[in-house]
């Protein structure tokens, strides 16, 4: 009773602290991410210009053209794909579930590519009225087409089962995996080098008009998701014990395939895809703090925002002048994680 009594109060005292802990670690990173990189900046520089009382034009210009707007959107990707996962982990009840499960990475995939090879030719008109636009712009139309296809062949009679999902996931996943095959075979080089690096994954280019209706799309859904906390945790005790609790099933998980397509949909768009973030945080939290969304949906969204923040930091310091994808960079710290992950599961039920 004692030991149980100890480890209630450890865990306790870890919630207590583990948000305002990584609020403070966030906002570390992000001075550290801001001062680093091919032009040293030192934070006293930094604060002047963020007040505008600096007066260097080429530090304004790297602060606010080139290292600010990709800083903010890293940090808003990985709260972002993070919630998400922490979502998706609760619905699945499984801890290595991912939002990439549901086709969202890869539908947005299809739309970037179909994009980028017949953009200047089938649709010519679509990449000539979107411009630097064309691409974020189809892959969002992508998932969003392969997210309400998955809707509804999951959705039977009023019914949305998590079995469903996952099978029409797996199903339309290798139907899209197909059709970008298809297209990567008739590309030009151009067009093979443009894929190629969009499918790595980067920060790089962005600016804050052409990020904003991403970035408002992300934190409209994290909000949503972090009002189904308090369901989730009941969700968790079992469909049959939630609805007895009071809980719409189907609509919450409903809300949350709507919530996860949205977001992963417009952060994928935007950066290319990014894997692992929305695995690794939100199981390294649940481990930490326990299974309580009030404190694991918060964490996992500081969690994420650190992560990418790190990763972008790296992806644009350790080859300098070059830069390396942040997508190879967070593939590359999750596998190992999910292989490891996967034998303690295989361990614990062996």
């Amino acid at each position: 009773m004692l030991a149980l009594g100890s480890t209630l109060i450890t865990q306790q005292q870890q919630r207590r602290f583990a948000i305002p802990a990584l609020f403070i670690a966030c906002v570390l990173v992000f001075f550290i991410a801001l001062s680093k990189g091919g032009v040293a900046i030192s934070i006293s520089e930094i604060i002047g210009i963020i007040n505008h009382t600096a007066d260097d034009q080429l530090k304004n210009a790297i602060i606010w053209q080139i290292r600010l707007p990709r800083l903010v959107l890293a940090m808003v990707v990985g709260a972002g794909l993070a919630a998400c996962g922490a979502a998706m982990q609760a619905i699945f009840r499984n801890p290595l579930a991912d939002p990439g499960l549901i086709g969202v990475s890869s539908g947005a995939a299809l739309g970037a590519v179909a994009t980028i090879v017949l953009g200047t030719s089938l649709f010519a008109n679509f990449s000539d009225s979107f411009g630097i636009y064309a691409v974020p712009v189809g892959a969002f139309l992508g998932c969003i087409g392969v997210c309400v296809f998955i809707y509804r062949l999951s959705a039977h009679s009023g019914q949305f089962t998590i079995i469903s999902l996952l099978l029409a996931g797996i199903a339309v996943n290798a139907i899209v995996g197909s059709l970008i095959g298809v297209l990567t075979l008739i590309s030009n080089d151009q067009q093979l080098r443009d894929l190629t690096f969009w499918s790595m994954g980067s920060l790089a280019g962005n600016h804050f008009a052409m990020m904003t209706p991403t970035l408002c799309i992300i934190i409209a859904s994290c909000i949503g998701l972090l009002r189904l906390s308090k369901p989730l945790n009941l969700y968790l005790l079992g469909e049959a014990q939630a609805k007895h609790l009071g809980i719409n099933v189907t609509k919450l998980k409903k809300q949350v395939f709507i919530y996860t397509a949205l977001c992963t949909g417009a952060a994928v768009a935007i950066t290319g895809i990014i894997g692992f973030v929305g695995f690794i945080v939100p199981h390294i939290v649940r481990l930490v703090l326990g299974p309580d969304h009030r404190y694991l949906m918060p964490a996992s969204i500081l969690g994420g925002a650190l992560m990418l923040g790190l990763a972008d930091l790296f992806a644009r310091t350790v080859m300098l002048p070059a830069e390396v994808p942040i997508g190879l960079i967070t593939s590359a710290i999750g596998g190992p994680f999910f292989l490891i992950m996967l034998l303690k599961t295989y361990q614990q039920r062996g």
